[in-house]
């Protein structure tokens, strides 16, 4: 089960287009860091402060050889006003069929207002070099989460 991903576990391989249209796979990433962070949609107010939060964060993150990839069930087109309306400087993956999403655990049954339907639990895995996940954060909490981040490229 995905969601019995552990730190230590190898990051489930993933091949997603991005926002424009061009193919993002794990395996082409193998000499950075990924920050591989799930939300559930683009231009909302959590998802938004988020993304910013990463954006604000990129020069320290990317020092730490890093690359920030956010993941949404979101299409290419969300994704292209998403980053233009808030100037975003990292990838958005197109995980439209939540394949990935499932893979990695953080597609769940959601309740809002009542209402019960499946999303993108807000959840953050950072893999290394080696493909390896070095840490899991889930139900991820937005204020202070990329500090969190930071302090785990650091360590």
């Amino acid at each position: 089960m995905a969601d019995a991903l552990q730190v230590g576990d190898k990051a489930p391989d993933f091949s997603l287009p991005d926002q424009d249209g061009k193919t993002v796979s794990l395996k082409s990433l193998k000499v950075k860091q990924v920050v591989l962070y799930f939300y559930p949609k683009d231009d909302t107010p959590g998802c938004t402060k988020e993304a910013c939060g990463f954006r604000d964060s990129l020069r320290t993150i990317e020092q730490a050889n890093t690359v920030v990839l956010g993941v949404s069930m979101d299409n290419a087109e969300s994704h292209q006003k998403f980053i233009k309306k808030y100037s975003l400087p990292f990838t958005l993956l197109c995980d439209e069929d939540g394949k990935v999403s499932k893979a990695y655990g953080v597609y769940k049954k959601k309740n809002m207002y009542g209402k019960t339907y499946w999303g993108i639990e807000r959840s953050t895995f950072i893999i290394d070099e080696t493909g390896t996940l070095k840490a899991i954060f889930r139900k991820v909490k937005v204020d202070g989460h990329v500090g969190e981040v930071q302090a785990v490229l650091k360590a």
